[in-house]
């Protein structure tokens, strides 16, 4: 009787997708190199996901920068190119070999694809053990969102493959120093943007974060710090994930907690105007009546506005298809329409106040 074939994925050697994080010139690039050849004395055929020449410089540039329509544009732009790599690394787990031609429109620079896909096809061991040998992609990049990191976390239980994170932490004042340093440095006040907006893995909020460490980067690297790393991949590999069908869970869990963020932070910014419109009120001399009034206004219009924005964002087509969410650009955009709403109501008690 013939057996029933094996799914592909378990014909595949084991393979773990780690995601390297952190700041620019964080030491990133300096810890992966280090890994790399750890990896390879181990026969892992490895190789090194490097974001910053994979994708347009342009890109980067673009990632931080103020909240307008072209800087909006700019970051679909910079998530269409990050799907791409991870299109090139799916492409390649199906294939085992190097994909014929890259996503159209993508821009990812082809030579340095091949380097990456090249440092796969052979073991440190010769070719008669290339097969068996085990799969490490180390994904460089910034990663500050969750959701970015989400994304390879996705793509890894796709495949069944392992998945764990380090995140290089270093100081924002040392990183700008050593970006100074570099031939084509990023804009500092980039850094500084991303510094405010980075967040690092957290295993307590997101259980699918749980095979994280964090390694200090502002000195020189340890083997000590080498060794932990490895630990955590070699624990990755042992222990890979299970494909589900459904993450609609997951992904309303992550709704509702970006959303909550958004109201919180726009209720705060909310406070400060209504206290700013208080203050006017009272150094234009509005009565003690008029000013419970205007306090009373205020607040219902704000738990209307708060009300409205949460229904509002939830609703919201990109963020329903799991885009990647600007909070401080949602939240700046929502408080100037109160600011608008709260100006109104002002000048109506003042106004009132007035013609008395």
């Amino acid at each position: 009787m013939a057996t029933a074939a094996k799914p592909d994925h378990l014909n595949r050697a084991r393979a773990c997708l780690c995601v390297l994080c952190g700041l620019p010139a964080a030491g990133k690039s300096s810890l992966s190199r280090r890994v790399c050849l750890a990896a390879r004395r181990r026969g892992w055929r490895t190789t090194v996901i490097p974001y910053d020449e994979l994708i347009p410089g342009q890109a980067f540039n673009a990632r931080a920068t103020d909240e307008d329509t072209t800087s909006q544009q700019a970051r679909t732009e910079w998530k269409l190119h990050r799907n791409a790599v991870l299109q090139c690394i799916e492409e390649f787990l199906d294939k085992q070999e190097m994909p014929l031609k890259l996503p159209g429109g993508s821009s990812i620079d082809g030579p340095a694809w091949e380097r990456c896909a090249r440092a796969l096809l052979t073991s440190p061991f010769g070719p008669a053990r290339a097969d068996a040998a085990p799969l490490l992609f180390l994904l460089d990049d910034n990663f500050y969102y969750p959701s970015m990191r989400y994304e390879v976390f996705q793509l890894a239980r796709k495949y069944s493959l392992g998945f764990c994170q380090v995140y290089a932490q270093c100081r924002l004042e040392l990183c700008i120093s050593r970006n100074d340093n570099r031939p084509c440095p990023v804009p500092a006040g980039v850094i500084e943007e991303m510094a405010k907006r980075q967040e690092c893995p957290n295993p307590r909020k997101n259980q699918w974060e749980a095979k994280s460490i964090t390694v200090d980067t502002a000195d020189n690297l340890s083997e000590c710090d080498i060794q932990k790393v490895m630990e955590l991949i070699s624990y990755a590999l042992s222990d890979p994930l299970s494909p589900v069908d459904d993450d609609r869970e997951q992904k309303e869990a992550d709704r509702q907690r970006c959303a909550a963020s958004v109201i919180h932070q726009a209720d705060q910014a909310c406070r400060r105007l209504i206290s700013e419109a208080m203050k006017k009120a009272r150094e234009t001399g509005v009565s003690s009546q008029d000013m419970r009034s205007l306090a009373t206004h205020l607040n219902e219009s704000k738990a209307q506005f708060l009300q409205k924005l949460r229904g509002q964002f939830l609703q919201d087509g990109n963020f329903s298809q799991g885009e990647d969410v600007d909070v401080d650009h949602v939240v700046k955009m929502a408080v100037a329409r109160f600011d608008s709403e709260s100006h109104e109501i002002l000048f109506k008690i003042i106004q009132n106040h007035s013609n008395f």
